[in-house]
């Protein structure tokens, strides 16, 4: 897990050198353990490096490969290179480290473009063929690792953070509308390719982008599995379903130990993470290191989880830590997330990921997680409605349960000039939906959820805040072949039990049944969720600082109409409608954007 940088020229002048090593810099916290910088005339690249496989400088980056004509950058985890690199030194190649870094570039040499789809796990990739003059990037499937892009006449910059691409300069800072209306109707969702600001892009998930080097390109995308049901699949029933997803979500855990380091789990006590808690130590995996968090309550909400946690701890036989925080303890680290975020993410457990992330790098740097589990199996409440709506109504019920305002209540809160004429959120939702690849509403929802929301929340959030602190977190339930798996699974065996049917009889073979027929639970942290207290004092501050009045982003009677009635800004999933424009003046004041 890395940083990378990179800047390619198009019109025969030589990269600056001096604006990728800003770049690299910015992502010090990514990759604390080394640094690396490398041109090859037209395109010069940067890298930050956190040593999680082969420690030796071996692995360190740049990689290049002068034989091959290869040179590259990389951020993320091949879960199965050994098995790759096996099968290439099978057909002759050599390797000089034991990285899986070198992996990818042997795999490049070998089977060209089609490198990518023997790829497993997580990753973003800058990778110059030096004899082809081409720069080729790479994203994941799911969109785990993220690679920000900002163009100009004749020239093209990349990075792991998009706060990086603002410390190399000449970033066209303004506004993207059609973001923002994105941002206010979906929790602070803004799905690639595009970011809040008009002049940064995002390469989506599962692209491969060929750019020569004369700056023209192409897109490949090389992976979406279809919501379908699968003639193959015939005449299975519920318990070859929980049979077959079991096995694959034991063989997405497996594989996500890979590392020379140790690994632990972010044990929420909700059924996702007790499953990989359980499920690693099925597969041997003994005195696991875990970790909690929890805040103070406030009022008859609770403010940790503990019970659960500490239940699946003692099950199992963990290193628990348990981590407890006072709301004294909240104002100073929202200010330091928001340096952290990559791009402004409203969800009130953000907070809370970066908290915890920066106690779980005291005793390791990986990490495994149970985010995704809700996208992949049907988890949130507004998935159990959509099994009884028509394939031509899942726009109207998505949009009536997920939206925290529609396109009329966004002129009531937008300055005109930063109005969206057209309802373009209402509009890609729907496009979305309707495409063809899934057979009911249901599958079109999960796949909306999985592949075009999911990777900018919950995935951003925590890829952000874990590598805030230089911690690596891996996503089981964000595996391919279980990705996969459960969009060719049958809506009724996801949706039935209030939701994650299948996943649920699976955990019935190695959980608690308290822990798994408990009443779903979120990362609670009740003072953002309700934005009152110290907090509520730094948003204030934040909408009426001079920077937001000479913005002028929103209307002042809108703002004045929230903060008079702060009970009535609670908006869809629980996300508060004061908190999403304060966090978002905050973001934009903290990183100096004007």
């Amino acid at each position: 897990m890395c940083g990378i940088s990179g800047e390619a020229r198009f019109d025969g002048t030589t990269p600056d050198a001096e604006a990728v090593t800003r770049m690299a810099e910015a992502m010090r916290s990514r990759g604390p353990d080394g640094e690396g910088l490398w041109g090859d005339g037209w395109v010069t690249l940067g890298h930050r490096r956190l040593t999680i496989i082969d420690l030796s400088d071996a692995g360190a980056q740049p990689m290049v490969r002068e034989d091959l004509g290869l040179g590259l950058v990389f951020n993320g985890c091949i879960y199965n290179y050994p098995e790759l690199r096996a099968e290439l030194a099978a057909a002759g190649h050599t390797f000089h480290s034991t990285s899986d870094t070198e992996v990818i570039l042997v795999a490049y040499a070998h089977w060209g473009e089609r490198f990518v789809d023997h790829l497993v796990g997580m990753f973003a990739i800058g990778l110059v063929d030096r004899r082809r003059r081409r720069l080729l990037l790479v994203r994941d499937r799911l969109g785990i690792k993220p690679l920000y892009l900002a163009e100009a006449p004749g020239r093209l910059r990349f990075a792991s953070t998009l706060p990086a691409l603002l410390r190399a300069g000449d970033v066209d800072t303004g506004i993207d509308p059609v973001a923002l209306h994105h941002y206010l109707s979906w929790h602070s969702i803004v799905p690639a390719p595009r970011t809040v600001l008009r002049g940064v892009r995002k390469l989506p998930p599962a692209t491969l982008r060929v750019i020569e080097a004369d700056g023209r390109s192409r897109d490949h995308v090389y992976w979406q599995p279809d919501y379908v049901r699968d003639p193959a699949h015939a005449g299975l029933d519920a318990r070859d379903w929980r049979a077959m997803i079991g096995d694959a979500l034991r063989t997405a855990v497996r594989r996500r130990l890979v590392a020379d380091v140790p690994v632990g789990v972010l044990l929420s006590g909700g059924l996702d993470s007790s499953m990989i808690v359980a499920l690693l130590a099925e597969a041997g995996q003994h005195h696991l290191q875990t970790f909690s968090i929890g805040f103070d309550s406030r009022g008859a909400e609770t403010g940790d989880e503990f019970h659960y946690s500490d239940l699946v701890a003692r099950t199992f036989d963990t290193d628990h830590h348990r981590i407890r925080l006072a709301d004294d303890d909240l104002v100073p680290a929202v200010r330091r997330t928001v340096q952290a975020m990559t791009e402004p993410m409203g969800s009130h457990d953000v907070v809370a990921f970066h908290l915890l992330s920066e106690q779980v790098a005291r005793h390791v740097k990986v990490a495994q997680s149970g985010q995704g589990a809700d996208e992949v199996f049907a988890g949130y409440g507004y998935h159990q409605p959509l099994a009884r709506v028509p394939r031509d109504g899942a726009a109207e019920e998505f949009a009536a349960a997920f939206f925290d305002r529609d396109h009329a209540e966004l002129h009531r809160v937008l300055s005109p000039a930063y109005a969206c004429e057209q309802d373009a959120s209402r509009e890609l939702v729907a496009a979305e939906l309707a495409a063809p690849g899934a057979d009911t509403a249901l599958d079109a929802v999960l796949r909306l959820d999985t592949h075009l929301m999911l990777p900018d929340d919950p995935v951003k959030r925590v890829d952000s805040m874990s590598m805030a602190w230089g911690l690596e977190v891996r996503t089981p339930f964000l595996d391919q072949d279980l990705v996969t798996l459960a969009a060719a699974c049958p809506p009724e065996h996801k949706v039935a039990q209030g939701g994650k049917a299948v996943l649920k009889e699976v955990a019935r073979e190695v959980l608690p049944v308290e822990v798994i027929d408990r009443p779903k639970g979120y990362f609670p942290v009740p003072a953002l969720r309700n934005v009152d207290g110290p907090v509520r004092q730094l948003v204030t501050e934040a909408l009426h600082a001079p920077a937001a009045r000479e913005r002028g982003l929103f209307r002042p009677e809108y703002v004045a109409e929230l903060l008079a009635e702060p009970d009535r800004a609670e908006a869809a999933a629980g996300s508060n409608k004061l908190w999403q424009l304060g966090l978002l003046e905050l973001w934009l004041q903290t990183h100096d954007i004007r």
